[in-house]
Formats: structure tokens, sequence, C-alpha cells
């Protein structure tokens, strides 16, 4: 485990009280160890994913004029999934500053939920220690491209959509099949198209299979909604 001050110059930050950070950065296991009680992430952990979720709903409301209520709280909740910020705390490099008890197997940096908490407790001990717009604007530096650029079509399910309509009339299931593929293997596109008794009803494309089917999917669904 390497110093935490390391980090805090590191994300430019001057704490005033570095034990709230030290705490943070705590697992539960780590007591047993140091003959302590409750000196870990919990409490923090509670804090801080009430200023992530506030900051991050502030900044979908503002940048995302165009979504209604459903999607902006579909949005939020990948955005704030537990591997969403299991891999803000990778990239930041938090694995590496968490203390652990003996009793702790495994490796820290595949522990997506620990992962999860340390970076909610992170934020909660940011704003204690520097107040709410400095932790307000570290978190809009990191969530206001993901937000911009979220592809409202990933929020959607039409494969879902489009099976419920069509089981409502017909007992049989849709059938997804690629009709093309092409590019290399960094850069795929995939060509999909989606069927019912034999009938084409939509073709779809995407990077990944899954995305070619979803964009079938919602082909279809456009061709029914438009007769």
């Amino acid at each position: 485990m390497r110093p935490l001050i390391e980090l805090l110059t590191k994300l430019n930050i001057k704490p005033k009280h570095i034990a709230l950070f030290e705490t943070a950065f705590t697992h539960s296991s780590y007591n047993a160890d140091a003959n302590t009680k409750h000196h870990d992430y919990e409490r923090l952990e509670y804090l801080g994913d009430s200023v992530i979720g506030l900051v991050v709903s502030e900044v979908s409301y503002g940048a995302r004029p165009e979504m209604a209520q459903g999607p902006l709280t579909k949005m939020k909740s990948m955005l704030v999934s537990t591997n969403s910020l299991a891999d803000l705390a990778r990239k930041f490099d938090f694995p590496n500053y968490i203390r652990v008890g003996n009793s702790f197997s495994g490796d820290i940096s595949k522990a997506n939920h620990l992962l999860e908490d340390v970076f909610e407790a992170f934020f909660g001990a940011l704003y204690l220690d520097q107040g709410f717009e400095v932790a307000r604007k570290m978190l809009i530096d990191i969530f206001i491209g993901p937000i911009k650029a979220y592809n409202v079509d990933d929020l959607t399910d039409y494969k879902s959509r489009l099976q419920e309509e069509m089981q409502a009339e017909h007992r049989e299931s849709v059938i997804y099949e690629v009709i093309s593929e092409s590019g290399p293997s960094h850069d795929k596109r995939f060509v999909v198209h989606v069927t019912f008794d034999g009938i084409e009803l939509g073709v779809g494309e995407g990077k990944t299979k899954k995305q070619a089917e979803q964009m079938a999917a919602k082909a279809a669904l456009n061709k029914e909604a438009s007769k």
C-alpha cells in the first residue's frame, strides 16, 4: 500500500484532516488487525453516495434537456452503478492506497463492490474536508463527458419491447440473425436482421452483435408504429 498523501497530491488536494481520507480508504477488515472499531469507510460511503447522486443528477438535468425523467433515471443508474464506479476507482489508481486486514483475501483491484464503496467514501471525505463546491467540481469533471456522450439508445431495451408486442399476438419468438460482418477485430461492424415466421421485420447495424440486435428491434418497432 502506498502513502495516501501521494494520491491526494496527484489529485491536487491539500487535506485539512487527512484522517478523513485515511478512513475513506480503510476496509472494515482492517479493524481486527488495528484493534479498532468502526474506523472504516462505511459511514463516509453513505455520505459520498448522496453527494455523487446529487451532482450526477444536477449535471444530467442540465446537459441533457431532451431527456424525460425515465431516461434520466436510467442513465444515472448506469453511470453510478457498481461496475462504473469501480472502473473510475481503478482509473484513479485507488486500489494501491486501500488498507485491508489480514482476513481479507482476493485481489483488491478486482473487488468491484469494495472499489465502489471506496470511491463513494472518498467523495464523502472530500465533501467534509474541502466543501461541497470542491467535490462538485471534481465530479462534474469526471461525469460531464460521459453524460453528454451517452447514447439514449443504450438506455432502451428495444428487444424486450418488440418481444412483448409480438407475443401479445403470437406465442412464437422473433429471431435475430447476423447477415453481414465487416471491419478489423478492433473496429467490427455487424448487420443483423430480425424476422418472424420468415418475414423480415427490421435491420440494424452496430459495433457489437447486441447493439445491432437492438437497432434491428428499434427499426421493427418504428416500422410497426408507422403503419
